[in-house]
């Protein structure tokens, strides 16, 4: 889009507004590449010829109007201004308008739904040319807008992402060993006041010891009552490792070193989209379309 120094409109027009052409819309056909002029010319002589077929059935070209904006390129029916199509600029790919003809143009949209590259056909009266330009005009100024918006921190976003994932994949994990840990507690705390069996040799299990204390146990997790002589046992050094290890004995997440990871595919497919159709770019040509003298009319 650089070779074109000079566009149509203003900034302003296509970014607050947008820019109003009526054309007849000879439909859109599937097309097996995202750009190429030969594979505009064959849609374009496609199309042309099933409309001839209508138009000998006494069919009228639809028409439509196209309103151009940095947000997309809107079908719409003229009278209802009903939207039949609505074209985000990031997924097309290219514009051509016929050198010839100077009525004929078209353009190549990847489709939302099917992700299928569909190639759309109008004819407008003398103005193929500036609505081709515009359409060149609108992806320019989209684009810098995607990177002015933040579109530069979509690797960024995905590791924020990720991130937010990982620490969601943590409280899962910390909640569970929580209840395995009191799970545990609740088993030992029955089993040491469970009675021993008749006739057991392990009847000396006196509540104090000589200097009536409770005996210490390194299993006991009773470090928070005081003892009779109001003291407390030392506690227990079950989390000595945390300096160097997390709460489940891993190392600690360090978010400038991970991976790729999955992250919410919502917004940040939306963005990994505009980015890749930013990138593919939008190659704008004034080309023949109509190869016989029979095609010069619709």
């Amino acid at each position: 889009l650089n070779q074109y120094k000079t566009w149509m409109h203003t900034p302003e027009a296509l970014s607050k507004h947008y820019i109003p052409y009526n054309a007849k819309f000879l439909g859109s056909t599937e097309v097996e590449q995202p750009k190429g002029t030969e594979v505009v010319r064959d849609a374009v002589r496609k199309l042309k010829f099933a409309r001839h077929i209508k138009k000998s059935e006494g069919q009228k070209i639809p028409k439509v109007e196209l309103q151009i904006s940095i947000y997309g390129v809107k079908i719409l029916e003229p009278k209802t201004k009903e939207v039949q199509h609505n074209c985000q600029l990031h997924r097309i790919s290219f514009c051509a308008d016929d050198k010839t003809d100077k009525r004929i143009f078209t353009f190549i949209c990847k489709d939302s739904e099917s992700n299928k590259h569909l190639c759309y056909v109008f004819d407008s009266e003398k103005c193929a040319e500036e609505i081709t330009l515009t359409i060149g005009q609108a992806f320019d100024l989209a684009y810098r807008k995607f990177l002015e918006s933040g579109g530069k921190d979509v690797e960024t976003r995905k590791q924020i992402a990720g991130l937010q994932k990982r620490i969601q994949d943590l409280e899962t994990e910390n909640t569970e060993l929580k209840n395995k840990v009191q799970d545990l507690e609740n088993q030992l705390r029955i089993t040491q006041i469970s009675t021993p069996p008749a006739g057991s040799v392990t009847a000396k299990s006196p509540s104090t010891d000589i200097f009536d204390m409770i005996p210490f146990s390194p299993v006991s997790h009773q470090s928070s009552v005081p003892t009779h002589n109001g003291m407390q046992p030392p506690p227990v050094p079950s989390r000595s490792n945390e300096i160097k290890r997390d709460l489940f004995g891993a190392e600690p997440f360090d978010p400038f070193n991970c991976g790729a990871g999955d992250f919410p595919p919502d917004i940040q497919s939306k963005l990994d989209e505009m980015q890749e159709g930013f990138k593919m770019g939008l190659t704008l040509e004034g080309t023949v379309f109509c190869l016989d003298p029979l095609d010069s009319r619709c």
